[in-house]
């Protein structure tokens, strides 16, 4: 896929920009309890106002079903970036309309306004031709910053890039962009061997696509997590009472032998976390096979120090998905155990979005990896197919 224009490719001069950000931010009433989405749209933010940019910016936050929602209003997280940008930050209580339109014409150079959320309208999911010109009113050029909403056919994604034809990739979305895209480079096999991909979470059947694009590339493939017992159940081991989906024990058989075709070493879990019930406070013990009545919650020990041993190894680690219920401190050994082997790591580390960006935050390992991806879903459907809508809408394809 070509690489998107960025905002190195945009004449500024004082036009207004609508960005699409990702402020879509966990609340405690009216006040937002993680701002890293807010502080990862910052650079894009402040070199558009340092251009002269009159800003507005656009996003979603929850799941209000089209309905105006006031627990779900993006007023917290306006005010929240006022304080990040120490400066005025103007809220429209609306998404839409003259009046929005005429606020964001009064902007002065350099001036912030946020608009209400996005979902509040149902023209946003599906992609309604008419609110995607109204949002492409409130500007002159069109910036998206919201990497973890690219995979979205939704109006402020791919909708208004169609209306607006001086668009760009904010600074967010291309480190995404370039981070990810050097693990689906043809030579990257050769450049920054060995290449391990770690995954864990809950189902084989959310990864089907990622395992299929990855097998093609990585010399290692370690699978962790409840998903792990699938592919362990597959192999007729005992699991117990570990959470399995049945009926892709057969998928599973199928990707273990299309990886042993193509060199790629699987690493299974061999030995175990596990519990009588799903609970923080359930007694944990560590066995080598899993009886009935118990269930794996983590990987073990064992496995935790042959898996770090091989990742030592390697240059080029991408890491998606817990290895277990890490928000359970009794079952976190394992997924924080990982996190550790790849900040320990001289090689170039990703780590994948979602509950994994959240594990590393958790353990304070952040800042020692190459890149941590905004996108849960977003990267893995760009490390599937190399491209995602919001990109193509932006290079016009």
């Amino acid at each position: 896929m070509a690489a998107p224009p960025t905002l190195d490719d945009l004449t500024i001069d004082g036009h207004r920009v609508l960005v699409r950000v990702d402020f879509n931010v966990p609340l405690d009433g009216e006040t937002v309890t993680d701002d890293t989405r807010i502080r990862g749209a910052l650079p894009t933010i402040r070199e558009l106002r340092e251009r002269g940019a009159r800003v507005v910016l656009a996003s979603h936050l929850g799941r209000p079903k089209g309905k105006a929602t006031p627990a779900l209003s993006l007023l917290p997280a306006a005010a929240r970036l006022a304080e990040l940008l120490e400066c005025d930050v103007v809220f429209s209580h609306d998404t839409v309309g003259d009046d929005v339109v005429q606020l964001a014409k009064e902007l002065p150079a350099g001036g912030v306004m946020v608009v209400e959320n996005l979902r509040f309208h149902a023209g946003e999911k599906a992609n309604d031709g008419d609110f995607a010109r109204q949002l492409a009113a409130l500007g002159e050029l069109y910036v998206d910053d919201a990497f973890g909403a690219m995979h979205r056919e939704h109006a402020s994604i791919t909708g208004v890039p169609a209306l607006l034809p001086h668009r760009a990739a904010g600074r967010l979305v291309q480190r995404e962009v370039e981070a990810l895209g050097a693990l689906l480079a043809t030579d990257n096999r050769l450049e920054r061997a060995p290449f391990a991909a770690i995954l864990g979470g809950a189902k084989v059947s959310d990864k089907i696509g990622v395992i299929e694009s990855l097998s093609r590339r990585v010399d290692h493939l370690f699978v962790g997590g409840a998903m792990a017992y699938t592919f362990l159940a597959a192999q007729e081991q005992p699991v117990g009472s570990s959470r399995v989906e049945h009926d892709k024990l057969e998928l599973a058989n199928d990707l273990l032998a299309r990886c042993s075709r193509r060199g790629v070493k699987v690493h299974l879990p061999v030995d175990h976390i596990v519990a009588e019930e799903f609970s923080a406070d359930a007694p944990p013990a560590t066995v080598t096979s899993i009886d009935d009545g118990w269930m794996g919650l983590d990987i073990g020990p064992q496995t935790l120090a042959a898996w770090a041993e091989v990742l030592g190894r390697c240059q080029t680690i991408l890491w998606n998905g817990p290895m277990g219920v890490f928000e359970w401190d009794s079952f976190a050994g394992g997924t924080r155990g990982v996190a550790e082997a790849m900040a320990a790591s001289d090689g170039f580390t990703v780590v994948g979005g979602g509950d994994s960006a959240a594990a590393v935050a958790k353990f304070g390992l952040s800042d020692r990896m190459t890149h941590v991806s905004t996108g849960g879903g977003a990267s893995l459907e760009f490390l599937e197919h190399g491209d995602l809508p919001g990109l193509r809408a932006l290079i016009g394809g």
